[in-house]
């Protein structure tokens, strides 16, 4: 018998992910946040993997309260995450997935590129998602990862803030507002820079994000949580000095 894996949060990418591993014949435990996390930990003192999948805004909140016995456990799938979200709270190998599937309430999942994965557990998440024909790319460094995480926050956030000024999706926005999404990307980037303490080559990763743009040319740009990542890119942007006068312009029109 295969040791239970643990999802912290059951929402539709949770959901997702414990398809997958019941397909491969691993027990799954929910944690829901009406649990007690520590007698949960009690009950399954030794899981195979323990998949945080709450959402952004519930990261930090819950990273705080994972019981000892499940910290060397641990994977991760959030979006806008970099390294500097799991090492402050002393995690120092996770397993971590930049994830390039959607999943909305009454939908199959739909794949835009392969979803890249790293860390000490990524064949068992690779093998997961191959049991339910999600396609993954198995990462050989923490350079790689980085990257990738990087890559996954310039679509994120270029697409979002655009759209707040373009609507549309991201065919339309590459093909008929490219200006405004190259420089809304590349202010993005220096933002990304200061985050991470790195440089990177800022072609290098428009041209990743392009790719996932053809990975489905009529995703909608702007969710619902566009004007939040606008604002919080702004206030990462003063806090680091980073000049970005188009995220400025975009903010004010959008509050006229």
């Amino acid at each position: 018998m295969n040791k239970p894996v643990v999802i912290i949060g059951v929402g539709e990418m949770g959901g997702v992910f414990a398809r997958g591993f019941l397909r491969l014949g691993y027990p799954v435990y929910p944690v829901t946040r009406n649990m007690d996390i520590n007698q949960c930990a009690e009950q399954i003192a030794d899981p195979e993997m323990v998949l945080v999948a709450v959402a952004e805004n519930d990261l930090h909140s819950t990273l705080e309260t994972i019981p000892q016995n499940w910290r060397n456990k641990i994977a991760l799938l959030q979006n806008e995450l970099l390294p500097h979200d799991w090492h402050q709270h002393q995690l120092d190998n996770p397993t971590v997935i930049s994830v390039w599937f959607e999943k909305k309430k009454g939908q199959d999942a739909k794949v835009i590129i392969p979803s890249p994965v790293y860390g000490p557990q990524s064949q068992l998440i690779n093998d997961a998602l191959a049991a339910i024909d999600i396609p993954c790319e198995q990462l050989s460094s923490e350079d790689q990862l980085l990257f990738e995480l990087v890559v996954k926050n310039v679509y994120i956030l270029t697409t979002n803030i655009s759209g707040l000024q373009t609507g549309g999706t991201v065919g339309e926005l590459w093909e008929h507002h490219n200006h405004v999404a190259d420089e809304v990307s590349r202010e993005i980037i220096q933002i990304q820079q200061a985050l991470t303490g790195k440089e990177f080559d800022a072609d290098k990763l428009i041209a990743a994000m392009v790719k996932a743009f053809e990975g489905d040319l009529e995703h909608k740009c702007m969710g619902r949580s566009a004007p939040s990542r606008l604002k919080r890119a702004l206030e990462q942007a003063k806090k680091f000095g980073v000049s970005v006068e188009k995220l400025i312009d975009i903010s004010a029109a959008a509050n006229t």
